[in-house]
């Protein structure tokens, strides 16, 4: 089982550092991986040899860096975050927006850019340009409450109460946030789109140093809880008899998830699949254990969502596609092909 982990881990990583490589190289600016690699030794001190222009250093440091890391943590937070949450309700159609956290930080965000009231002019004029990430993050986090209230019975969480709350309150959330969209204006109806399909365009080196610590602890935290979720897909009874608090692993897989999620959705708009059909191809590789399964999630998360936006910045340069686009172009024929995969075993 360490040798498989191992052998997992590092493909993936391999995978991972090779769609660095190529983001960081690929662009309006062409960088060679000549020069990339004189940069990187120039600025960590390894060569005093300069194989680059001033314009390649300042694009890749000012731009293209902060965008990739973005992703990569972005992808990583959404990844695990999907395989936990499939890992928590034994559900391979879960995902952190199935509790109503995106939707919740979409109505937020909306709420933002279309009511320009007293409180939130107010808002924006003391958080400036992050007054809009973290309108999105306390939306996801409200919503998230709200579903977690809702699904307590006795003390106890109930996975089917929670998802039935789930759904009601993305269906509350997608309503009003409809209707805000219906009163904005031509100018907010663009940018109500855009962010609504998800961009890193916005990416930046304050950016990442605020959205880090959010999703940094739970891609760290959540694996620990692997062999938990392997006991709970066994049923909560048997969980608990293997001496797993359900309950508390319940509470904090649900808070972790919401805190990278949320983070996630309030910095890059929504972002969907990732955090869907990760999981699923990962267990059709490696099987159903998430002492691999969580770790592998957010390294291929990272992978796939970086490479995503790669995609979009360069198909249709030099404008830029939503990223949200590009992962449902993708997202979307791999989950059928999951389905149909899934159908043919149940026939045999």
């Amino acid at each position: 089982m360490q040798n498989k982990l191992k052998t997992t881990l590092l493909i993936l990583l391999a995978v991972l550092v090779l769609v660095i490589i190529l983001s960081c190289c690929i662009g309006a600016v062409s960088i060679s991986f000549a020069n990339l690699s004189s940069m990187v030794a120039y600025q960590t001190g390894l060569s005093k040899i300069i194989n680059f222009t001033l314009q390649q250093q300042a694009v890749l440091l000012a731009l293209r860096l902060p965008r990739v890391f973005l992703g990569v943590l972005i992808g990583a937070g959404l990844g695990i975050s999907g395989a936990a949450m499939q890992g928590l309700f034994r559900n391979p159609l879960a995902e952190p927006g199935l509790i109503g956290i995106q939707s919740g930080a979409a109505l937020f965000a909306v709420m933002m850019i279309v009511l320009e009231v007293k409180l939130f002019a107010q808002l924006t004029g003391l958080l400036g340009y992050y007054a809009l990430a973290i309108a999105a993050f306390a939306g996801a986090c409200l919503s998230t409450f709200l579903v977690y209230r809702l699904a307590i019975q006795n003390g106890k969480t109930v996975i089917t109460t929670l998802l039935l709350a789930g759904i009601a309150i993305n269906a509350l959330a997608g309503s009003f946030t409809g209707l805000l969209t219906y009163m904005a204006t031509d100018a907010q109806l663009r940018s109500i789109t855009f962010w609504s399909l998800g961009s890193l365009g916005g990416a930046s080196w304050q950016t990442l140093g605020c959205l880090f610590p959010f999703i940094a602890i739970p891609v760290f935290v959540l694996p620990f809880f692997a062999k938990a979720l392997n006991a709970i897909a066994l049923g909560e009874a048997q969980a608990s008899h293997l001496g797993i608090n359900v309950g508390f692993t319940k509470k904090i897989i649900i808070v972790l998830a919401t805190m990278a999620v949320g983070a996630s959705v309030a910095v890059a708009g929504i972002i969907g699949f990732i955090g869907l059909i990760i999981p699923h191809i990962l267990r059709m590789a490696c099987g159903a254990d998430n002492k691999i399964i969580m770790p592998a999630s957010a390294i291929l998360g990272a992978a796939v969502l970086t490479l995503a936006d790669l995609v979009s910045r360069t198909i249709v340069a030099p404008t830029e596609l939503p990223i949200g686009i590009i992962t449902a172009l993708i997202g979307t024929p791999v989950f059928i092909y999951i389905i149909n995969s899934q159908r043919k075993k149940n026939y045999q």
